[in-house]
């Protein structure tokens, strides 16, 4: 059976990588928005031409047009003959909010994730922001979901540009990370604390460990408002870090976030190809294809 991928024109490079990794024929879908911002989307292909297997390269960054396109397109794909639907979505939106902590809130990740369920025999991202449940099935309820790490390609780097690294995860939430590169690399971690009262008004705890001399590197799964990298850099520098870095999986700086962080004195950023952004350091695409092969062959 011939596979193919399909992607949006403004994701060409990163599906690219990963359609070479696996051994998949790139297609393009071409996208219009009209005034009133509706999406028209066109496929390569006549509906009579449509493979049976194809691999749906979107990632959600920019959530709220992204999902429409995915509704639009798989709705379509499934019409015009496509038997097996997969979504590699190496950022994977609306996944923070799990429980209603306050009366009449909606659970988005409950409603997004069945929805994809709805839309796709199978599931693949990197890093989703997971509070409250252990595995991604648990928030995509059918077909394969399938969660990888960008913490072990980053860490790789971090060990090629940085002499005895110190990795420094920014809250509790980050460990998961941070631990997990620290051991592939052997080296010392530790993780601050953190009391947010707004999106950008961050108190941050250092840890307790000793910090002059080192090359400290700030990682987490995620870097959005900047705030909380850009408070802890600055209090690792004051007491006595050699430099800092940050290395995150989602790059997804929104706003001012990347010159905030780089105000705050951060020598380096790095960040994987989940999200296109000029800080992409790694490619997932090996990665991601060895999760692909299983179930393309299937």
């Amino acid at each position: 059976m011939s596979s193919y991928l399909l992607c949006a024109p403004d994701e060409a490079e990163a599906a690219g990588r990963l359609a070479q990794a696996a051994g998949l024929s790139l297609l393009r879908y071409q996208r219009h928005q009209f005034p009133d911002e509706e999406l028209k989307l066109t496929l390569p292909f006549a509906d009579g031409d449509a493979p049976k297997q194809l691999v749906l390269y979107r990632s959600l960054d920019r959530p709220n047009d992204k999902l429409v396109e995915l509704i639009l397109l798989a709705k379509h794909l499934r019409g015009a003959g496509v038997q097996q639907l997969l979504l590699v979505a190496p950022y994977l939106a609306y996944m923070r909010q799990d429980i209603a902590f306050h009366p009449g809130e909606i659970v988005s990740q409950k409603i997004i994730g069945g929805l994809l369920a709805d839309l796709f025999d199978a599931v693949i991202t990197v890093d989703p922001h997971l509070h409250r449940i252990d595995h991604l099935g648990e928030a995509i309820p059918k077909g394969d979901a399938i969660a990888l790490s960008g913490a072990p390609r980053l860490a790789d780097l971090i060990a090629e540009k940085c002499q005895q690294p110190l990795l420094v995860g920014p809250d509790a939430e980050s460990r998961q990370w941070v631990e997990l590169a620290a051991a592939r690399i052997g080296c010392d971690f530790g993780v601050c604390s953190k009391v947010r009262h707004g999106d950008k008004d961050v108190v941050i705890a250092l840890p307790d460990m000793p910090v002059t001399g080192r090359q400290l590197v700030l990682m987490d799964d995620v870097a959005s408002s900047g705030r909380t990298l850009a408070g802890a850099c600055q209090q690792l520098l004051a007491t006595g870090a050699a430099s800092v870095d940050v290395a995150v999986t989602h790059a997804l700086f929104a706003g001012d976030a990347l010159s905030a962080i780089q105000t705050a004195g951060v020598r380096h950023v790095w960040s994987t190809d989940c999200i296109a952004h000029p800080s992409n350091a790694i490619s997932m695409a090996p990665l991601l294809a060895e999760a692909l092969a299983p179930l393309l062959a299937k």
